[in-house]
């Protein structure tokens, strides 16, 4: 049964955001403090999980946070609400429609790789807000970690983004995060036991309590939407001034001012990693509301009395896109579940609800889908697949603006990190995507940082290219820097594709074919069509293959020669690698058993006709 509790007392909340690059130990930081909280019980499961917030199937896959989660713990006398934020560019929309429910933020530095472009971001982000932050330098336990230098980085950092003298007094403190271990000073030994203790106690400290303003009326920005089969939609946010109550009565006002009256049916508050109902709730608490049913993120609910809406959330414009549509290949409607256009337009619409960073245009039958880059798209599509969505997309494309009468293309800084053996190719392949190199800086661990300037088209499929041409190692990371006059085209980057001459399967004798002509992308008894790109040319044109003709069978020695014939295993490209791979005159075919890339006009005659 749910417990109805009382208002807490703002004085004793703290409302923080656990903000970073990815990989520098965020998610991993935030199961400390919910452990060593109390949260669990010594004997229940999330004692012994990991990425405990991570609780989709895709954030757990790739080990990274794609939509931020709301958690809370109890710590002495207080209430901590903890933000925890995506670290990936990509998801960038998240972090900026919920720092606006704190009043502080974490920010975690990995003790090697220093202030990386997702650090600046966030912390640019928080700082616009006037967010009181506290920087933890985490991983000061690896071989390489360098904790003077990173310090030093950070405060240069602060330096450039700080927008008044008071932001340039900061408390550091030191952790090992898989460890849950933090420090006010390093110790001289390491593997001395230790708690989470410290990070409590600064939160206590240094975040201040919420400004709240108990006496105007009731006002709060929707930040956050969540679903549930009872309740149905729950609008989420800070409220920002007065307190509610249950049954009260609220406008809701959107982004053109039209207001809508609806009635609050229930409230809650966070309560570990799930809520609790109370009877009524004051200004610097974040909460739950059922009963708004036509909610939208960034849109503000007030009392009756005094209807004054918020400033609206500002969310980074994206910067590529793709076109969407139902599946129109010959195999369409086979393996999806949701096939036509009508489906696929309803779901899109679910998405934009809560994916602030997306943009949908309709046209006709198909979709332009635009959002902050290729994982954030990818996530979407993957995410539609597995729900039994069945569509086809082309190559993604940049979004360019016209800015005082000039066309101009997002423009990006790249930062990677390579052993030295490689940098050759990472300077000749940069050089080929006319990228700029800015600044090369090398460690004292046999690897050097090169950061370029590029315009994001250039990134497309960059990173695929470089892990091969670095055997997995090189490590790349990006972030907006703004908008300049569209740039020359590039080259073509691609040789060009074996295709599919005719329909039917795949077998040895044909496949050996392809196999002498370039890399082939499918096995043999694989089910083929007229115009689906079955492998990668050797040479920059692309060439038509029966992969499906079986070798003549003349007498006994020949029917059994296929049996010696050894295929090199197909290469199988993920759905990311595919969706770089494919040209503006290819289109991916995606269901949710299969990924098949195919040319836009199937039968050659079309593609002359159309070329």
């Amino acid at each position: 049964m749910t417990r109805v509790k009382k208002m807490n007392n703002s004085s004793h909340i703290r409302n923080i955001a656990i903000i970073a690059h990815v990989d520098h130990g965020k998610t991993t930081l935030v199961d400390g403090l919910l452990k060593q909280s109390g949260t669990f019980r010594a004997n229940q499961l999330e004692m012994e999980q990991t990425t405990i917030l991570d609780s989709g199937d895709l954030e757990r896959e790739r080990g990274i946070t794609i939509s931020a989660k709301i958690a809370s713990v109890n710590y002495r006398d207080y209430k901590i609400n903890i933000i925890d934020t995506p670290g990936h560019a990509d998801f960038s929309g998240e972090v900026e429609r919920t720092l606006g429910m704190a009043d502080g933020v974490l920010l975690i530095v990995d003790a090697q790789e220093g202030p990386m472009p997702q650090t600046k971001f966030v912390l640019s982000r928080a700082l616009s807000l006037n967010l009181k932050p506290i920087v933890i330098i985490n991983k000061i336990d690896k071989r390489d970690a360098r904790v003077k230098e990173v310090i030093s980085e950070v405060e240069h950092l602060f330096l450039d983004l700080a927008t008044c003298d008071d932001q340039l007094d900061f408390p550091v403190y030191f952790a090992i995060g898989r460890e849950g271990k933090a420090f006010e000073k390093i110790p001289e030994n390491l593997n001395l036991p230790g708690d989470l203790k410290p990070i409590f106690d600064a939160i206590i400290e240094h975040i201040p309590s919420p400004r709240a303003d108990l006496e105007g009326g009731f006002q709060m920005m929707i930040s956050s939407l969540d679903f549930d089969s009872y309740k149905g939609k729950y609008a989420i946010g800070r409220i920002k001034r007065g307190q509610i109550k249950v049954n009260d009565q609220v406008l809701l006002i959107d982004a053109e001012s039209k207001i809508i009256k609806t009635r609050v049916e229930k409230i809650y508050v966070s309560s570990g990693l799930g809520k609790v109902e109370v009877a009524a709730a004051a200004a610097g608490e974040i909460v739950r509301l059922s009963g708004i049913t036509e909610a939208k993120i960034g849109e503000t609910l007030t009392g009756i009395d005094n209807p004054e809406a918020l400033p609206t959330i500002e969310i980074e414009a994206p910067t590529l896109q793709i076109t969407l549509g139902p599946n129109t290949s010959p195999f369409a409607g086979r393996e999806g579940k949701y096939t036509t256009s009508r489906q696929i337009a309803a779901r899109l619409q679910k998405e934009l609800e809560t994916n602030v960073s997306l943009r949908v245009e309709e046209h006709d039958t198909t979709f332009t889908v635009s959002g902050r880059g290729e994982l954030h798209l990818s996530i979407l599509i993957e995410t539609l697949r597995r729900e039994g969505y069945e569509m086809e997309v082309g190559r993604p494309t940049v979004i360019t603006q016209v800015i005082d009468g000039e066309k101009m293309e997002p423009v990006e800084e790249l930062i990677i990190d390579v052993a030295d053996d490689f940098n050759g190719a990472i300077s000749s392949e940069l050089g080929r995507r006319r990228a700029i190199l800015t600044e090369t800086k090398p460690t004292d661990r046999g690897t050097t940082r090169l950061t370029y300037k590029l315009p994001t088209r250039a990134l497309i499929g960059l990173r695929n290219v470089l892990l091969t041409k670095t055997k997995g190692t090189a490590v790349m990371n990006s972030l907006l820097l703004g908008y300049e006059p569209v740039s020359q085209a590039l080259s073509k980057l691609r040789n060009g594709a074996l295709i599919s001459a005719v329909t039917g399967t795949a077998v040895t004798y044909g496949l050996k074919v392809v196999e002498d002509r370039g890399i082939s992308f499918i096995g043999p008894a694989t089910k083929v069509y007229e115009g689906m790109i079955i492998g990668l040319n050797r040479r920059s044109d692309d060439m038509e293959i029966n992969a499906c003709k079986e070798k003549q069978l003349t007498n006994v020695r020949a029917s059994s020669s296929d049996i010696s014939v050894q295929l090199v295993p197909p290469t199988i490209l993920s759905l990311e690698e595919a969706l770089d791979f494919i040209e503006p005159d290819e289109l991916l075919e995606i269901t949710p058993l299969s990924l098949r890339m195919r040319k836009k006009y199937l039968s050659s005659l079309d593609r002359r006709r159309n070329s």
